[in-house]
């Protein structure tokens, strides 16, 4: 499960990908952000023919709803890679609209799990377009997971997909059939626990930040 996380790295340190094609102003406007949670809008990296750089909405919104605001509907902000390309909600997306998330720490309990080194890395998502009669448009994202690994385990039954540095064009890119979709398969079961670490919230942070 992955339903908080952070991005703490300074622009001058996010993954060199992130800034090839980015909104105009970013570089100004980009604030660190200590915690994210569904419905906040995150930045992402997206390839429609090319790696580009855009903020989506985390909460994944269904490309035909009727409204995409009626909070009667649920928006899933996880989904799990193991069923992804069984379910109607997320299948075209699972091949055609995948994207990365860039992440220096997520939470689960009172935890915050992140890398020794402090490097930023990437949660594995897959995203959608909604649009209105009129034109309207609206990307909408959320993170696979996958079984956990002997650190996680202890904490939750479930942790998000966490895919390798180089991997992002791999991983973006439109695949022309199924024998593709499957070579993505080793990416999605699951990340040594090597090189992370748990690190205790205080108590007054986890209640500010609703972890238990």
């Amino acid at each position: 499960m992955c339903g908080r996380f952070e991005l703490k790295t300074n622009f001058e340190k996010l993954p060199e990908v992130l800034k090839q094609d980015f909104p105009d102003g970013l570089e100004k406007k980009y604030q660190v952000q200590n915690l994210i949670r569904p419905s906040d809008p995150i930045l992402t990296i997206k390839n429609e023919g090319k790696i580009k750089t855009t903020f989506m909405s985390w909460g994944f919104i269904s490309p035909w709803a009727k409204d995409p605001f009626d909070k009667k509907r649920p928006r899933p902000f996880n989904a799990r890679s193991e069923t992804v390309d069984e379910k109607k909600l997320f299948y075209g997306s699972w091949k055609h609209r995948r994207c990365l998330i860039p992440a220096s720490g997520f939470f689960e309990k009172k935890f915050l799990i992140r890398k020794e080194n402090y490097e930023t890395f990437w949660l594995g998502g897959i995203w959608s377009k909604w649009s209105s009669a009129d034109g309207a448009e609206i990307e909408s994202c959320c993170v696979l997971t996958t079984e956990p690994n002997e650190l996680i385990k202890p904490l939750h039954h479930r942790m998000p997909v966490v895919v390798p540095n180089g991997y992002e064009e791999k991983w973006t890119k439109q695949v022309k059939d199924n024998n593709e979709l499957k070579g993505l398969l080793p990416i999605m079961m699951g990340w040594s626990a090597e090189g992370w670490v748990l690190e205790q919230v205080n108590k007054k942070t986890a209640v500010q930040m609703n972890l238990f």
